[in-house]
């Protein structure tokens, strides 16, 4: 790097708008500091007065110090006591310095309020040092390379550097103003999302928020896509079919606008219970199906001209939740089958055994589509609910048959496992 490169790599660390916005920040703690340090100057004026009082530069200088230092507990006792203390730091903060987000309500834990004193002494000790320095170096500077050499007597602290020493303290006082600013405001940024930012049991618990938020939109995802999607397929087929035989079938065709009409209706109360879990209002008054509608949910899908073979063993045991879960595995495999092999058969089995409800959705893969691996959501939301009271789905190709298995324990005890994939070469549905 050439010595320009280097002089402007300096000055934009010294003097750049990131290093102003921290000396922004060391001013304003100073500022602060202020009515601290005027709390503690007069009580130890009161303290003191007795003995003489200072007079020289350097009482006054040691003064000044033990004033400073007497505010800082007072700082951190204020700090820790005001919780708008927190809220006021932190809105300045994020404002000035590139520290990242953090939670916007802060926590009233004892932890929380002593990281909140650390941080106010922190930038307010710092800060009131760097002001002081930002207001009387600038003139000192000045003084010091224009007039200092030309002085025989100087007054006050000009008489403690030579004349012909005066540009040269001017020029390091010049430099060494910018690089302890610079060193103050870095302390400060890397101390503020430790100090000011959430903790390690703050961000489990935002973290398992956000996470419940997730669960949450995805189970709403899947139960509009599992109802309502499974509505608006069996109204696509049957009105598609209405079309092609209204001339030749009238009575037929009526059929199939009376599917569409109870397809709808059905689709209008699932939207509605979603939109009341939307709202966080109570559900809609609609019952949620379960496997007691099964042979309802078969008929539908055979008002599609697809032969539905249904088996259902004895479902007296299985618990509601189950149920219901179970109920829309097949109706989005259902669904899955009348989208891509429509007219052909489908076989569905449910029943329970060895303490576990077990389903099995079979239909002929159609010829002129091979299954990939490329697809939707269909297969995942079933692998999803079956997860839900933890169990397991499978589905893929089978004997020249797209099949969908799932078993889900009847007890509810099983762990919460990993959503399966689909076998090597096939398609998600």
């Amino acid at each position: 790097m050439t010595l320009r490169g280097e002089v402007r790599r300096t000055a934009r660390a010294l003097i750049g708008r990131a290093a102003l916005r921290r000396w922004a920040l060391l001013i304003l703690g100073g500022a602060m500091m202020t009515p601290f340090c005027f709390v503690t100057n007069i009580a130890l004026g009161f303290v003191l007065e007795p003995t003489a009082p200072a007079t020289s530069l350097l009482r006054s200088l040691v003064f000044q110090i033990v004033a400073y230092l007497a505010a800082l507990p007072l700082v951190a006792a204020t700090a820790a006591t005001l919780p708008s203390v927190r809220q006021l730091e932190s809105a300045i903060v994020r404002t000035l310095l590139p520290v990242g987000p953090w939670g916007e309500r802060p926590d009233d834990g004892t932890a929380s309020r002593g990281r909140t004193a650390a941080w106010a002494v922190l930038h307010l000790g710092l800060g009131a040092p760097v002001s002081g320095a930002t207001l009387a170096v600038p003139p000192a500077v000045v003084v010091l390379l224009t007039v200092r050499p030309f002085l025989d007597s100087p007054p006050g602290w000009l008489g403690a550097v030579p004349a012909w020493l005066g540009p040269a303290a001017g020029l390091l006082l010049a430099v060494l103003l910018p690089t302890a600013a610079r060193a103050a405001g870095l302390v400060l940024e890397r101390s503020a999302p430790a100090l000011l930012g959430p903790s390690a049991a703050e961000k489990l618990a935002e973290a398992e928020r956000h996470s419940a938020r997730l669960a949450e939109r995805n189970r709403l995802a899947r139960e509009l896509h599992d109802s309502v999607g499974h509505a608006l397929g069996v109204v696509t087929l049957q009105a598609a079919a209405a079309g092609r035989i209204l001339d030749r079938d009238p009575e037929y065709a009526r059929r199939a606008l009376a599917a569409i009409e109870e397809a709808a209706r059905s689709a209008a109360d699932e939207l509605d219970h979603v939109l009341g879990l939307l709202r966080e209002e109570s559900p809609g008054r609609t019952p949620q199906p379960d496997l007691r509608d099964i042979h309802r949910l078969a008929d539908t899908a055979r008002a599609t001209g697809s032969p539905v073979a249904l088996t259902v063993g004895d479902l007296d045991t299985t618990p509601a939740v189950v149920s219901r879960e179970a109920y829309r595995i097949v109706q989005e495999a259902l669904t899955n089958a009348l989208r891509h092999a429509a007219g052909s058969p489908v076989d569905v089995t449910v029943e329970a055994a060895a303490g576990e409800l077990r389903l099995r959705i079979s239909n002929p893969l159609p010829a002129a589509r091979r299954p990939t691996r490329r697809g939707g959501r269909g297969t995942r939301g079933i692998a999803e609910r079956a997860q839900l009271v933890g169990g397991h789905a499978e589905f893929g190709p089978v004997d020249g048959h797209w099949q969908v298995t799932a078993r889900l324990p009847i007890t509810l005890a099983r762990p919460f496992t990993e959503p399966p994939t689909a076998p090597e070469g096939t398609r998600e549905r």
